[in-house]
């Protein structure tokens, strides 16, 4: 199987060998940001993955994450729906899929160009000690830095979030609804100091990238009032009185406006609350 160093970084970890299936990680990781958060994943969560990988894969950023359950599980899996490259760093060795559920994601990575990497021999059995060994690799392997979506007051993402800033890397963090169990830890991190606040792609590469979402909606708005209420549906679901309140617009003309959104693919409706299709 083949291998490669892991590049040493400071004075915070010994240099290792990593063994990958797939592409050579150095090789796809130029541009690249590790993406880590709850197990928990809530929706909210998970449509911030959406926002975010959408846009790193339209400008060839490559993600990188733990595989694990949550946040893990579902950058790579949308890495790979959009058509990007995405590194997983396992816990274990390369023939102990774990979790076993994610045997088929593991093949699309490597289908895709990206990699699957482990410092562990093949037949290595998953360990608690060896997740934030492996932390240290998605950290050391990410050019941007770290990005956090959702984390708890004692999450792992916090541990992998101190790596980081031990190892000189930039730290995002997704801001979260302050009655969130799985925000305490992102909005922490923002309020420390310890991780700028990203509510964009823009928030982290610092040049005039492209906006797939962005130009998605500028295309389906036909007028300002269909962009309002998307705007405001971004971090929240509302029910129609609660947009008519928000916009102060009537709530004949929301249901109308709402009515042709439906019908453009823009919003769903489910249990009396409307939704964004991202």
């Amino acid at each position: 199987m083949p291998s490669v160093l892991l590049r040493r970084q400071g004075e915070y970890h010994t240099m290792k060998t990593l063994h990958f299936r797939g592409a050579d990680p150095y090789k796809i990781n130029t541009k690249s940001i590790a993406i880590v958060g709850s197990r928990r994943m809530t929706r909210y969560g998970r449509e911030a993955v959406d926002k975010f990988v959408c846009d790193f894969v339209a400008n060839g950023i490559t993600t990188i994450s733990g595989f694990m359950y949550g946040i893990d599980t579902e950058v790579h899996q949308k890495t790979i729906d959009y058509g990007g490259k995405t590194i997983a760093v396992f816990g274990c060795g390369l023939d102990v899929i774990y979790p076993s559920e994610n045997k088929k994601i593991y093949d699309q990575i490597i289908e895709g160009g990206g990699s699957v990497v482990s410092e562990y021999e093949d037949s290595a059995k998953p360990h608690l000690w060896k997740f934030p060994q492996r932390n240290k690799i998605v950290v050391s392997l990410a050019s941007f830095g770290v990005l956090v979506i959702e984390a708890g007051e004692n999450s792992g993402s916090l541990v992998t979030a101190k790596i980081a800033k031990k190892l000189g890397k930039k730290i995002w963090a997704v801001p979260g609804p302050i009655n969130s169990k799985v925000s305490v830890g992102c909005n922490g991190l923002i309020k420390s100091g310890d991780a700028i606040m990203a509510t964009s792609v823009n928030d982290i590469v610092h040049t005039k990238l492209i906006n797939k979402n962005e130009e998605i909606r500028i295309q389906n708005f036909e007028n300002k009032q269909e962009e309002k209420i998307y705007k405001i549906l971004e971090f929240e679901a509302l029910d129609l009185d609660e947009i008519s309140q928000k916009l102060s617009i009537s709530v004949v003309e929301i249901g109308s406006t709402l009515s042709i959104m439906g019908i453009k693919g823009l919003v769903t409706e489910s249990g009396g609350k409307y939704y964004l299709n991202k």
